[in-house]
Order: structure tokens, then C-alpha cells, then sequence
């Protein structure tokens, strides 16, 4: 049986977590459930694919995933969907809010619309058509089994690097629990724009010259940059909450410039 993880934006006041993990369990007693976050912020689709882009290639390959978040589909009058997907040798099963186009760039290896259930119930989708999907998915049911294949995605596209001869623009793309702010500017980027020269990291109204090897490398107080394990550039402030300190949060611009040739 493939492990199950929960990602979900249901937070840790209520009973929803316990509600869905008695719905997975009374479908199946012996599946195998790992939490991945349920602080996912609110109907956040960029918090969510950020947090489980950053690890579900950690997990066995046919490990399943459940995303909860925003779980009544795209909005904004369009009628709600589902989708249970296959994507480098996991998969994932969401709304149709343009989670999977983020978290594949587009669209996945494979991708089938989950129906509703046929008694109509839609009190919670997360609970009555995302958790028996990613139940059978689990059991080692063929995806082709949950429903027929999807004609389309609801598509929502990633920050793209601005690439120029001296010049990297990025984005913020995450605030963690630190206050750290992770950007969509890689290792690689700096590395091939850069030639080999150093670069100086612009932001706010700071301006950063040396990369460090971790947070803990800065002064108390100090900004500080560095690579996460992802190889993403990371802003940080020794000790601080980087994000209130210099007043960036997601989607906030940083430059890395270099001198000209």
C-alpha cells in the first residue's frame, strides 16, 4: 500500500483534520496517512504549491498525495471540478484551482476528472471526492479506474525569471515560518548569468554582496542571503523576521546585478 500524505489549508482549531483522517480511515483502516501541513494560509494556492513542491519528491515514488486547499475548485461562478493526477512518479489529487497546472508547469504525465459523488454530497469536497480518490489511488487502483481522462486543466502560471546580461530579476515566492523570504531565483541562474563574477543582491533598500552558506552565518540584525536546500536564493535577517523588518512578502521584486564585462 502507498503512503497517503494531507496537505490541506484547515488549520488546527477545528475538527477538520480529525474529520478527514476518520473519513480516510473508515474507507480504509490500514492506510497510511503522513501530514504534511494543515497551515496551509486560507485559499492560498501559492503557499500550498510552494510547501509541497518542496518535498513530495522526497516521498517513495507512488506515494499519493491529497491536497485540501481551496477545495470547492476554480470559483468565480465556474462550475467546481476535481482532478487526480500522475506527475514524475507520484500522485496528486485536488480541486481544479490551478494547484497541479502550478505544481507540473502546465500540465501533468497524466490527468483524469474525478466525478462528484452520486449521492450529490458536497458538504466538504476535500472529505467526499479527494479522499476516497487518493484512498484508491493508495490501494494501487489505475488512475483510468477514478474516472475518464480530463480535456483541460484550469491553468494559473509560475513568476518567470527576467534574464539579461548583468541582471536577474525574481520574485518572492514564499514567506516561511521565520519570517525568511524564499525567491524563484536559483543557484544555476546566478551561476550562468553571473560568469563568475559576484553578485549583488538588491532588495528593498539593502543591498546584500556576499551569499552565505546558511541564516546562521549573519550578524543579530544583519540581512542575510543564501541557498535553501532547493538551491532557491533566500533573504533572511539575522535573528529577525525578514519580511516586517524590510516590509517584502510574496511576490515582492529582488534583483541580483552584476558588474558589466
Amino acid at each position: 500500500m502507498a503512503l497517503l500524505t494531507l496537505l490541506t489549508d484547515f488549520g488546527y482549531r477545528d475538527h477538520y483534520v480529525a474529520a478527514l483522517k476518520a473519513r480516510l480511515l473508515h474507507l480504509d483502516p490500514g492506510v497510511r496517512l503522513l501530514d504534511i501541513s494543515h497551515a496551509v494560509e486560507p485559499f492560498d494556492i501559492a503557499h500550498a504549491v510552494y510547501v509541497l513542491g518542496a518535498v513530495y519528491q522526497d516521498f517513495p515514488a507512488g506515494t499519493v498525495h491529497l491536497m485540501g486547499v481551496s477545495d470547492l475548485g476554480r470559483g468565480h461562478g465556474a462550475a467546481p471540478g476535481w482532478h487526480a493526477a500522475r506527475f514524475q512518479g507520484h500522485f496528486f489529487v485536488s480541486a481544479d484551482n490551478g494547484l497541479l497546472a502550478l505544481l507540473c508547469d502546465g500540465r501533468p504525465d497524466e490527468l483524469i476528472a474525478l466525478p462528484a459523488p452520486p449521492d450529490g454530497r458536497l458538504a466538504s469536497p476535500t472529505r467526499d471526492v479527494l479522499a476516497p480518490a487518493a484512498v484508491r489511488l493508495s490501494q494501487g487502483e489505475p488512475l483510468s479506474a477514478l474516472g475518464p481522462p480530463a480535456p483541460d486543466l484550469y491553468q494559473l502560471l509560475n513568476r518567470q525569471l527576467r534574464l539579461q546580461d548583468n541582471r536577474i530579476t525574481g520574485h518572492v515566492v514564499h514567506v516561511d515560518h521565520y519570517g525568511n523570504l524564499i525567491t524563484n531565483i536559483s543557484r544555476n541562474a546566478v551561476e550562468v548569468v553571473g560568469r563568475g563574477r559576484p553578485p549583488a543582491v538588491h532588495f528593498a533598500r539593502e543591498t546584500v554582496r556576499d551569499i552565505l552558506p546558511h541564516f546562521a552565518a549573519a550578524e543579530p540584525g544583519g540581512a542575510v542571503c543564501t541557498y535553501n536546500s532547493r538551491d532557491c536564493l533566500c533573504i533572511g535577517i539575522g535573528q529577525g523576521h525578514a519580511a516586517e523588518l524590510l516590509g517584502l512578502y510574496y511576490d515582492s521584486q529582488v534583483d541580483v546585478r552584476f558588474l558589466a564585462d
